[in-house]
């Protein structure tokens, strides 16, 4: 009835081969790391994987803040360029009102400036995202994992499932995509590249699915269940209340639970992710977002645009930021980091 893969018995692969498509796609650092890979921190791989987004607007921020003064031109061109890198006309907005009070204020004359004030800006923006899961808060602590499908979701479990290891953490896995095909494969591969154990059922019913992995994380003393959800567009408004489903019997098997409910967005889909934020907010009460995908996009920006849209009543907390295929290419968010790596000039990549 269950499918498991312990730490003590490594797990046999499926004879038959899952679509190309549900298997995890390894990059060849996964297995086997290059020397100079070995050697990126997790900044220089932040940099790296925000390049697209910033040579979209990097160039011309180095023109723009290289003129020989401040002026009504400077800023529009500069507002055109924040909303190119996807930040929303929100948050642009926003940014570009901030810019013009302060030069007003500190009566700024000079572009150099100029810039390091959007930096001060834009990170006092996106600060209001940045807070840590306390993961000893309770025992086990549940996270439901939530997304439409082709955002990462899947892939995402088992990049958390590994940092949460090297965090001295034991990890389950709840395989509650019962829907998609070749989703418990996918799962159960992952599971088995990280020697954790997967919980699965043939009955098709996901909320029995997390259910029963509740019960048997409890049985086990493990400290984190990382619950798999099959994906749903907003617009599938009876599907979303089947994710809501697994939330209620969640919540049955323990009553403080879920701990987290976090929501993985394709850094791709650019605005498109407020509406996912809006939608899969209303159904579950989003309380964490993943955005993937980063190193292949343009559409970095879009991350000061979420932080507008539900700033200052709830800001959704953006636990992890993934840019690239490999196990530890998912880190926490760090508003800073993260600003220096977008407005880092090209030629510092």
């Amino acid at each position: 009835m269950f499918g498991f893969f312990r730490k003590d018995k490594p797990a046999t692969p499926a004879t038959s081969e899952p679509p190309e498509s549900a298997v995890p796609q390894v990059a060849p650092q996964d297995s086997a790391p290059a020397p100079a890979a070995q050697k990126l921190s997790w900044t220089q791989r932040l940099r790296a994987g925000l390049s697209k987004t910033r040579a979209q607007i990097g160039g011309q921020l180095t023109a723009l803040f290289s003129r020989t003064k401040v002026d009504d031109e400077l800023l529009e061109e500069l507002e055109t360029l924040l909303i190119m890198a996807d930040v929303g006309m929100d948050a642009t907005t926003h940014l570009l009102d901030r810019l013009r009070e302060r030069v007003r204020l500190e009566r700024i004359e000079d572009p150099t400036r100029l810039r390091e004030v959007l930096r001060e800006e834009m990170t006092a923006l996106i600060s209001p995202l940045e807070k840590p899961l306390d993961l000893d808060a309770h025992k086990p602590f549940i996270i439901m994992i939530a997304g439409v499908n082709g955002a990462g979701k899947t892939t995402s479990i088992g990049k958390l499932a590994k940092h949460f290891q090297s965090q001295g953490k034991s990890v389950l896995l709840a395989a509650g995509d019962t829907f998609r095909a070749a989703a418990r494969e996918q799962l159960e591969t992952w599971g088995a590249r990280n020697n954790v154990a997967v919980i699965a059922q043939d009955s098709g019913d996901p909320a029995a699915v997390v259910f029963d992995a509740i019960n048997a994380a409890r049985a086990r003393n493990i400290d984190i269940v990382l619950a798999d959800t099959a994906g749903r567009l907003p617009t599938q408004l009876h599907l979303m209340e089947e994710i809501a489903k697994v939330k209620r019997v969640i919540a049955k098997a323990d009553p403080t639970g879920p701990h987290e409910v976090l929501l993985v967005l394709d850094g791709n889909i650019g605005q498109n992710a407020l509406a996912q934020v809006k939608a899969f907010d209303a159904a579950l009460g989003v309380t964490g977002l993943v955005m993937t995908k980063l190193d292949g996009t343009a559409r970095g920006g879009v991350i000061a645009a979420i932080a507008k849209q539900h700033a200052p009543s709830r800001p959704i907390a953006l636990r992890y930021i993934g840019v690239g295929e490999g196990l530890d290419d998912l880190q926490p968010f760090h508003a800073a980091e993260f600003v220096d790596a977008l407005f880092e000039p090209p030629q510092s990549a």
